[in-house]
Order: C-alpha cells, then sequence, then structure tokens
C-alpha cells in the first residue's frame, strides 16, 4: 500500500506543462490514447452528468486539418500588410508538432448544474488524463486559446456543448526540473 501512494505522490508531484517544442517524432500508441481518456471518464461528476466530451485528433492529416484552423484564421484576420508567413505558419506549429491533440469539451446541463460546476468536473477530468500522460511519460499541456467559440463552430459541437481548450500530447526530451510552488501549503490552510 505505501508503494501505490508513494507513486501516486511522485506522479502527482511531478506532473506539470511539457510544450510541443519539446515533442520528439513518436507516436502515441492508440492503446495509451485510450486508457488515458478512459481515466478521465474516472472524474468526479455532480449529479453523474459526465459533462466531458472529447474529440481527438491524431495522424498527419487530422493534425492538419485542425492546424489548418488556426493557419486560416490568421490568414483571413491578418491586414495584408500585416501578413506574415512565418507568423501563417507559427499559427499550426503546436499542433504539428504534437502527436495527438484533443478538445476539451463540455457538454452543459443548464437546467441540472450551473456550468461552473460541469466546468470543474472536466477540469477534473482533464488533470486524469494529465497524471495518466505523466505516468506514460509523455509530456502534455492544456492550452484555451482566445478563440474558443470559433474553435467550437469548427469542430461543429452540437448546441450545449462547449469547447473549454485544446490538450498537446507528445512523447518529449524535456529535461526534468522540480515543479515549484508560490507558497507552502501551510500558508493556504486555516483549521477551524
Amino acid at each position: 500500500m505505501e508503494q501505490t501512494v508513494d507513486t501516486i505522490n511522485h506522479i502527482i508531484r511531478t506532473r506539470r506543462a511539457i510544450f510541443p517544442p519539446n515533442y520528439i517524432q513518436k507516436e502515441i500508441p492508440q492503446e495509451v490514447i485510450e486508457n488515458i481518456l478512459e481515466n478521465a471518464n474516472y472524474a468526479p461528476t455532480h449529479k453523474r452528468t459526465e459533462p466531458w466530451r472529447f474529440i481527438v485528433f491524431r495522424g498527419e492529416e487530422k493534425l492538419q486539418h485542425l492546424a489548418s484552423f488556426f493557419m486560416d484564421r490568421y490568414r483571413n484576420n491578418t491586414p495584408a500588410e500585416s501578413f506574415s508567413q512565418a507568423r501563417y505558419e507559427a499559427a499550426g506549429e503546436k499542433i504539428l508538432k504534437s502527436a495527438c491533440v484533443i478538445a476539451i469539451n463540455a457538454e452543459l446541463h443548464p437546467n441540472d448544474l450551473p456550468e461552473w460546476e460541469e466546468t470543474a468536473a472536466v477540469a477534473c477530468a482533464v488533470q486524469n488524463m494529465w497524471l495518466t500522460a505523466t505516468a506514460y511519460g509523455i509530456g502534455s499541456y492544456w492550452s484555451s486559446p482566445a478563440v474558443l467559440k470559433e474553435l467550437g463552430e469548427f469542430l461543429g459541437l452540437p448546441e450545449g456543448q462547449k469547447c473549454l481548450g485544446l490538450y498537446y500530447l507528445g512523447y518529449h526530451n524535456a529535461p526534468e526540473t522540480p515543479v515549484r510552488r508560490n507558497s507552502t501549503i501551510e500558508e493556504k490552510i486555516t483549521w477551524a
């Protein structure tokens, strides 16, 4: 039992955001992605609404399709005199450097629960994904670009669903660095 607790503590305390520039060209096996998503499904959820919904992009063609949304958006929203080919290519770069990108969506139930509770449940699901990815040695991070509404439209989300961001994954070569906190837990606790 103690070894299990030590393992869990280690995974939680070494989890960190690892960004696509550190990803290496190595495919993540389908069964690993499925396990990461399966663990998301065990997040806590009020009234068992299980609001998390995911769209998985993997493989060159699917990743290019997602990257094209950001690249096209840059092209269509940038005046010709300000257009930069480097920025255009950079708009999709994070996606194309990833082995897998998962759109994180919430299915809202406004008659049953406030949106913040559904969002919190989705965040718990993503934390499960993050911890599982860490256990597999896969780098990941959750990004919430400023264009979530447009991204949701691009993804074709049905009414009642909302995009909360993109979750990037990839095996990586980032050096181990300790996770830093601004203060200790003792400074954040009041014992009643």
